[in-house]
């Protein structure tokens, strides 16, 4: 039997509640499909600095660094708000990303037809819509130098950001894009602002070659303005999409709410190696809902089937758990998020209970 050993995180607010259904469903697909997840739960965000007074200690770090992979729900809520920037929940995140080296963030956006009146475009645009956006995570303009605000001999200020990619930034990612296109349908879009950024210039010019290594994957171009639009009026068009830190970050948010529900959206954070990876909800801590047991389970659960398919190349168990998710809306299973006037709201736990059934 595999063995294989994962850092759970579940940190503030709903993240308790969501990670632990996820993990009910990561343990109950190893057992039908021969491996063995050793799941080691530890503190981070908020609650590290209520038990450790900073967001992430050198011990989960380590945990992490260890793991095959990280299981996150999510961090923050108003009660760390006051703090100094530098220690607030959220640079727990920006410290797993970088020590982990994660630099590809994957973030589908899947229409399920049973929710598709959630979404506030119309059926006809939407129905069918299964996309990845593929971000590059470490590069661009977020981390490009110089940067800072100064202030000019007359008295005014200039703020200044430097968008900067370098060959092998751009080839890691766009080999990423083709990857991720393969276990799809087999095309990649690569979104960029050629015509006006030279860095995005050459942003195409190395992904068209990085291409000549993947001859089954059709690859296309698009400005991210026209993308921008194009996801709005016609979504159905796109499989996969690459693209930089800035407009990935832009993208994939309005690819989100394709969908009517960020509940149901999960994400992947990868590095270079297959142990270098981090599985979380798009969704943040919600701590006006947290304890209460109405949270959607189903983001982190689907998490889970990445983790399963990226990190450890279990794709029918992937699969099945994607098809129990499927299966569970069918039946009428909703939580308060997705559910409407007249239907049974289930709590976090029925739905992950329901999700297990399911899976069994």
């Amino acid at each position: 039997m595999k063995k294989f050993s994962i850092a759970v995180l579940p940190g503030d607010g709903i993240g308790p509640e969501i990670v632990g259904e996820a993990a009910k469903v990561l343990k109950t697909a190893g057992e039908k499909f021969g491996a063995e997840f050793v799941l080691n739960e530890a503190l981070v965000g908020g609650a590290s600095i209520d038990a450790n007074g900073v967001p992430l200690t050198d011990k989960v770090l380590d945990l992490a660094l260890k793991s095959d992979a990280v299981l996150l729900g999510a961090v923050g809520g108003p009660r760390w708000e006051g703090l100094d920037y530098s220690i607030r929940p959220e640079r727990a995140l920006l410290a797993l990303r970088k020590e982990l080296g994660l630099f590809a963030n994957l973030r589908p956006a899947r229409i399920y037809r049973e929710l598709i009146d959630a979404s506030t475009l119309k059926p006809e645009v939407i129905d069918g819509v299964d996309l990845m956006v593929v971000r590059e995570l470490t590069g661009g303009l977020y981390f490009g130098t110089p940067k800072g605000v100064e202030t000019l001999p007359d008295g005014t200020e200039r703020g200044v950001n430097t968008m900067v990619y370098t060959t092998p930034e751009i080839e890691r990612i766009a080999k990423v894009g083709f990857e991720v296109a393969r276990k799809r349908r087999k095309r990649l879009l690569s979104v960029d602002k050629a015509n006006v950024l030279e860095t995005t210039e050459l942003w195409r010019k190395v992904v068209i070659k990085v291409g000549k290594d993947y001859q089954d994957v059709e690859l296309s171009h698009m400005y991210v303005d026209n993308c921008a639009m194009q996801l709005v009026r016609n979504p159905k068009q796109f499989d996969v999409i690459v693209t930089e830190n800035t407009f990935g970050d832009i993208l994939s948010d309005e690819a989100s709410m394709l969908t009517g529900s960020i509940g149901m959206l999960p994400s992947a954070s990868i590095g270079s190696t297959k142990n270098r990876a981090m599985y979380e909800p798009i969704h943040g801590s919600a701590p006006d809902i947290a304890g209460k047991g109405i949270a959607n389970p189903i983001a982190t659960i689907l998490s889970v089937a990445m983790m399963l398919k990226y990190s450890f190349e279990m794709e029918e168990a992937s699969n099945l758990i994607e098809n129990a998710v499927e299966s569970v809306l069918s039946k009428g299973f909703r939580t308060a998020d997705i559910s409407k006037p007249g239907m049974k709201t289930s709590s976090c736990a029925e739905m992950g209970a329901a999700v297990l059934a399911e899976l069994k």
